[in-house]
């Protein structure tokens, strides 16, 4: 909205709970107390006749990215005296935001904390992040990302919900849409991840691709059962979905887009995503620790995420065309579970003795990263998955890995992982640790020798096996997909990271 917090009747609109302005620290360090005004915020100052800044100072504000203090306007004695100091309709909570450094990311933080702030107060009136464009996307995705509320089944949700956000300035509206735009895709990729594991199985979450699907222009699914896989010799996936039995077997679902301006033969990029979709992780026959096991519902947030962001794509109209290849399985004990020192035949022909039952991940991308290779035929190829507990151990809960095979495809990765504010760590592919993967009765192991270490590398050497010549690179989120406990941007649980890099990476093609 156009105007001016002093002039506008958006902050008395009926239901509006809470005038936001932005504040930096008072020092260069932001050490000291106190606060520099921002955009809107002297202009709240003169509208309320009250001195925020002396008021911050008290409270020993400091205005860093990622804070916010509030003020609430005091219930007063007589009923005439909210008109004598100009109250009356005026939203009854002021909040200053830190907006720290001025950067886009301190934007972003600035949205969280807006959010989390301002849960059950109604609608927002903000005058944070005019700066730029990418300012404008930073905090409306920041905001939405600090929104999201876990769907708690049969319940009411753990916390109040938020209201509108109203940009009240000079905003670009293309801006904020890319914001709406990018937090959506995570929001979806989070319930997708979140979905618990008695509901989620292979099936299922095919049929939630094909219904969110349904309808998008450019946008197609398709799904292949159990036996179309043994069909097209995807030996690897069959053998880890093989314990979960005949209704909770593996499917492969393959999700197309093609760009209806460009039409089939315009030169447009064409990009493969191949996401990891265990839906639920026993370990198999080595089976997991139960405190491990906790968490493998989220198992298949590589998928959640590319199809995520293939939807996102296709929504927006990009001139890109992606093909999404999803392995879905559920790793499970059974009589029919596969073994280690089982060798399985992926597709393509190619032969892998199994070093471990909970190295499952690599075996179902085996597969779709041959197909890929062999039939898509894409200009790049990007995988994802929470493949190695290696990963998080090097990394931790808030960096991803990369690992690629061409140097410009990295950089454009990493880029657009800085853009969105999504962390990552680029890997060698350390040509003496192929060595470790050789078997002596197949052409190839899925696990390295004991003691090899560098597990994360060690996995991506191996589908590099099975990507091809062409670009690709493999993104390792074991560490980032799922939060221990909640974030700046969002609650403990599966978190729905990388689809806005992937999202950054495909907007960085047109």
């Amino acid at each position: 909205m156009r105007g001016r917090i002093t002039t506008s009747a958006q902050v008395r609109r009926p239901g509006a709970g809470v005038v936001a302005v932005p504040v930096a620290p008072g020092s260069e360090d932001g050490e000291e107390d106190g606060v520099q005004p921002r955009l809107g915020a002297a202009d709240a100052a003169v509208r309320y006749g009250v001195d925020l800044a002396e008021w911050a100072t008290r409270r020993r504000f400091k205005a860093k990215a990622g804070q916010a203090l509030a003020l609430n306007l005091p219930v007063l004695h007589r009923a005439d005296a909210a008109r004598d100091l100009g109250w009356d309709e005026l939203a009854p909570r002021v909040v200053l935001v830190g907006v720290g450094d001025g950067s886009v990311a301190s934007a972003r933080l600035a949205g969280a904390a807006l959010a989390k702030r301002t849960a059950g107060d109604g609608t927002v009136v903000t005058t944070v992040a005019q700066d730029s464009p990418e300012h404008t996307a930073a905090l409306v995705e920041g905001y939405l990302l600090g929104a999201y509320r876990v769907q708690r089944e049969g319940l009411k949700p753990a916390e109040p919900a938020n209201g509108d956000l109203v940009l009240l300035g000079r905003y670009e509206r293309e801006a904020a849409d890319l914001g709406v735009w990018a937090a959506q895709a995570q929001w979806l990729a989070r319930d997708l991840t979140r979905w618990p594991s008695n509901h989620k199985y292979p099936a299922s979450l095919a049929g939630a691709f094909e219904q969110a699907a349904a309808g998008v222009p450019g946008l197609t699914v398709e799904v292949w059962p159990p036996d179309r896989l043994a069909t097209e010799g995807f030996g690897a996936l069959l053998a880890v979905g093989a314990g979960a039995g005949q209704e909770r077997g593996p499917r492969l679902a393959i999700v197309r887009y093609e760009p209806l301006a460009a039409g089939p033969s315009a030169p447009v990029p064409h990009v493969a995503l191949v996401g990891k979709g265990v839906t639920f992780d026993t370990g198999g026959l080595d089976i997991k620790p139960g405190e491990s096991m906790a968490t493998m519902t989220t198992d298949m947030a590589g998928s959640a995420a590319v199809f995520a962001a293939t939807l996102a794509v296709a929504q927006a109209g990009l001139p890109v065309r992606l093909t999404a290849v999803l392995p879905l399985a559920q790793n499970s004990v059974g009589a029919a579970s596969f073994r280690p020192g089982d060798i399985v035949r992926t597709y393509g022909g190619q032969t892998v003795e199994v070093g471990d039952t909970d190295a499952e991940g690599r075996l179902v991308l085996a597969d779709a990263l041959a197909w890929v290779d062999a039939v898509v035929q894409p200009d790049a190829v990007v995988d994802i998955a929470t493949l190695t507990g290696a990963a998080r151990l090097a990394l931790g809960r808030e960096t991803g890995v990369l690992l690629a095979s061409d140097d410009p495809l990295a950089q454009r990765l990493l880029a657009a992982g800085e853009a969105a504010g999504e962390g990552w760590w680029r890997l060698p592919l350390v040509e003496a640790y192929r060595e470790a993967l050789t078997s002596p009765i197949a052409q190839t192991s899925s696990t390295g020798k004991p003691g090899t270490g560098a597990g994360a590398i060690t996995a991506a050497l191996f589908l590099q096996r099975f990507a091809g010549a062409r670009p690709w690179a493999h993104l390792d989120i074991a560490g980032p997909a799922r939060a221990a406990s909640g974030s700046d941007f969002g609650p403990a649980g599966g978190t729905g990271f990388g689809v806005r890099t992937l999202l950054g990476y495909l907007r960085g093609l047109v």
